[in-house]
């Protein structure tokens, strides 16, 4: 079951690219939840709140999404243009992760309203660097929009730094 509420939500069939995925970003702040759907009909009952997931439909929505492109069931164009099309998850921050840079996919997602899209690299550890600078900058860099009344002092867009710790292996700032 993935939590109520992330810092990042995974969107990912392959279980080696999950690994491949969380090892890196777990290294930068194992703080960091993290919740990993397995196909883009459970992404979109996490984020939209439905199905096994109707208890959280007012929860707060991951700080980013990072949405694989080829997916089975629903396929990452279909999620992200059912998300900009929902009021509860439109502002949600996508990060599609695309296997080439194909300009007519590239064009798509970018059309559909992904904030970013990047090209999954083929060798390890250039794969591990790309996903350590996506997680620094959404998680450590990118200032979230500010929280509908109620809800401040809930643990969105609140860095490493600002719970006490710094990134691994680094101070806190102070």
């Amino acid at each position: 079951m993935i939590a109520d509420e992330l810092d990042v939500l995974l969107v990912q069939d392959n279980p080696l690219e999950v690994e491949l995925t969380l090892r890196p970003l777990r290294d930068l702040d194992p703080a960091w939840r993290i919740g990993v759907a397995r196909d883009g009909e459970e992404a979109l009952d996490y984020l939209l709140g439905r199905g096994a997931f109707r208890h959280r439909h007012a929860a707060l929505q991951p700080r980013v999404v990072l949405l694989d492109l080829r997916l089975p069931r629903v396929d990452g164009i279909e999620v992200l243009r059912a998300l900009r099309a929902s009021p509860r998850a439109g502002a949600a921050p996508v990060v599609m992760m695309v296997p080439a840079s194909e300009p007519r996919e590239l064009a798509q997602c970018y059309q559909v309203g992904a904030n970013s899209c990047v090209r999954k690299p083929v060798e390890f550890e250039e794969f591990y660097r790309t996903i350590q600078l996506i997680g620094r900058y959404w998680l450590e860099r990118n200032l979230a929009p500010p929280l509908p009344e109620g809800r401040r002092g809930a643990a969105q867009g609140v860095t490493a730094a600002q719970r006490g710790g710094g990134a691994a292996g680094q101070p806190p700032a102070g």
